[in-house]
């Protein structure tokens, strides 16, 4: 994709928590970047706007008419897509998002990928973190925006180069895992389960695209894999590199300012990833003290009468059941109302649809809102809300049905009370559901 010199950079679905901050990163490199995207909302489009990055909304043939040197196409994008469709008419240079970050950023670095079903955002952002404060200057690339750092992805003037190493495919034209595109030195696998359901017809299929990843690690390479979870020890036997196994213990004698089991598992994996990487115990925890978290990981979006309201990204049972079990841990004795927003490729379709139930059932009250896309189901395949809801009314909980975040407000805001705490679960912006939340609360109160 440099064969030729490259000045100009379009990227086709930028909005992507990745897509922008590599479009970021290129912007600060010299290149000259656009963008274009259907969903432009924040914090992303901020983002994007802060680093002089015009945005195009919506996708148009119109939009490569400034012939840009190379075109990164966002694994979102189908064929169809005019952009797509004109550049593969004339032949523009095109490329992925990972075959981007392998081939500008990668080469002479140390390249540590960070993977599994959970945890990917907090252990890169952590490990970034640790060894930033260790004074090693990574440079990353987070599928997120960590609080430490300006934005979700850099250089860095250090050997290591740290990737949150995703399972999802690459591309409409590769259908790779992106981390197989990484180059891994060192692979932090912390935990494997069923996801992605668009993609991946079963768990078996998960995990042969996490063996993919494994098959690529150089023989003086190390995997530190999470020895209590049994996908991830399966996938991991017979690994031609180094092998350690980490357990929850490993992270015993830090203090860890996160909640959750789960990211006690995070910090463990960490912890032993930075001392595989040289630093010390005291620099390790130095960077846990320091380390102020990731933009919609149990973020505080505001209080408004008393009630604290939460963003969190979670929206795979698993996360959604160990996020509400932290929040109750950093908010004991307080009432949680959990609003879903089934959003994702695989919380769309019914295959959680116990799943959802049983993690949602962990929350006080609970307000789910339509489906999103619903009309690109079968109505074989859709989650069923309704279903949902009559199961945890039967078991006493209070749980409704609302189309849309309005609704929602409307019927949420008389039953809430002084210290209640509402945790907000979407991969997208869920229709501002936030502020108009804390706007109607700053009018009640």
């Amino acid at each position: 994709m440099f064969a030729k010199e490259v000045n100009t950079i379009h990227f086709v679905g930028v909005c992507g928590s990745a897509m922008a901050s590599v479009a970021a990163l290129c912007r600060e490199l010299g290149f000259v970047v656009t963008g274009s995207d259907e969903n432009i909302y924040p914090p992303m489009s901020t983002f994007l706007e802060a680093h002089g990055i015009r945005i195009i909304p919506g996708h148009g043939e119109s939009n490569l008419d400034h012939q840009p040197d190379l075109i990164v196409i966002g694994n979102a994008m189908k064929r169809g897509n005019p952009e797509i469709e004109r550049a593969l008419d004339e032949r523009l240079n095109i490329c992925s998002l990972p075959e981007l970050v392998r081939d500008r950023f990668l080469p002479g670095k140390h390249s540590v990928v960070i993977a599994g079903t959970h945890g990917k955002t907090t252990s890169t952002s952590l490990l970034a973190w640790i060894m930033e404060s260790a004074g090693l200057a990574p440079g990353f690339l987070i599928g997120g925006l960590p609080n430490n750092f300006a934005c979700g992805a850099r250089t860095g003037q250090g050997k290591h180069f740290l990737v949150e190493g995703d399972e999802y495919d690459t591309a409409f034209f590769d259908k790779r895992s992106k981390f197989v595109h990484y180059q891994p030195d060192t692979v932090i696998l912390n935990n494997i389960e069923y996801d992605h359901a668009d993609i991946f017809p079963d768990l078996a299929a998960v995990k042969r695209a996490f063996r993919q990843l494994v098959a690529i690690v150089p023989r003086r390479g190390l995997i530190i894999a999470n020895g209590e979870d049994a996908n991830v020890r399966e996938v991991v036997h017979g690994a031609h590199c180094h092998l350690r196994f980490f357990t929850k213990a490993d992270a015993e004698g830090f203090v860890v300012p996160l909640a959750g089991e789960h990211n006690q598992y995070n910090a463990a994996a960490v912890a032993m990833c930075a001392g595989e990487l040289g630093l010390s115990r005291e620099q390790i925890q130095r960077g846990f003290s320091t380390f102020t978290g990731v933009k919609r990981r149990m973020e505080v979006r505001g209080e408004e009468a008393g009630v604290t309201v939460l963003d969190d990204f979670a929206h795979h049972p698993t996360a959604i059941a160990e996020t509400i079990r932290a929040i109750r841990e950093k908010y004991p004795h307080r009432r949680l109302w959990a609003l879903f927003e089934p959003r994702s490729n695989t919380t769309r379709r019914n295959v959680f649809q116990h799943e959802l139930t049983e993690s949602l059932s962990l929350a006080d009250g609970v307000f789910i809102s339509r489906v999103d896309r619903l009309q690109e189901l079968h109505e074989n395949e859709r989650l069923n809300p309704d279903a949902i809801i009559a199961q945890l009314r039967s078991h006493g909980k209070m749980a409704e049905y609302s189309p849309n975040a309005d609704a929602i407000v409307n019927r949420l805001v008389p039953n809430l009370l002084d210290r209640d705490v509402v945790a907000v679960f979407s991969n997208g912006k869920f229709d501002g559901i936030h502020e108009k939340l804390l706007t109607r609360l700053r009018q009640s109160a």
